[in-house]
């Protein structure tokens, strides 16, 4: 299985749906934009293959309020963003982390601003993971959330590597 790491996208606030989804909906997205690229261990029961995301993962991102509960049955654009966040940071943080990690990065600017950020980012990070590259950024480097941010973006990007790697040695 080759991986072209270059091909990686998040959708940026403007590229998500601007209709709210169904549950199903919210997995077929995130699932489809991310399996190829975050190599995980869950299992689907049902189908009995390794998932990303899946409707009871969902479930508890709500009851371990890391997103709001879905009005009507339906999820908006801020509850799916912070969906893709979790997807990618729970490759190494726990629930816990994670939650205190978006509140740190919404404490400093609006959902919209910190979510391309975190994209934009994390697929600059991943691609230098990838590419054996230097991942610089261009935030001042007294900016401690900042460098949060890159931090964490290396740590995920180090596990999805590694995971990727030992997956083809097998």
């Amino acid at each position: 299985m080759e991986l072209d790491i270059k091909q990686l996208h998040i959708p940026r606030w403007n590229e998500l749906p601007n209709i709210e989804l169904y549950l199903d909906q919210v997995v077929t997205l995130i699932n489809s934009t991310l399996s190829s690229y975050i190599f995980f261990n869950s299992i689907n029961e049902k189908k009995g293959e390794s998932v990303l995301l899946s409707k009871t993962m969902i479930n508890n991102y709500v009851k371990y309020n890391l997103i709001e509960a879905p009005i009507k049955k339906k999820y908006s654009k801020i509850q799916i963003a912070k969906v893709f966040v979790i997807c990618v940071l729970k490759q190494v943080f726990s629930m816990d982390e994670i939650n205190k990690l978006i509140n740190i990065a919404l404490k400093e600017s609006d959902i919209i601003t910190s979510y391309d950020s975190f994209c934009e980012q994390f697929e600059k990070a991943l691609n230098c993971t990838f590419t054996k590259e230097d991942f610089i950024d261009t935030y001042s480097s007294n900016n401690s959330n900042k460098y949060l941010l890159k931090s964490v973006l290396l740590s995920c990007s180090y596990k999805i590597y590694i995971s990727y790697t030992l997956s083809k040695k097998k």
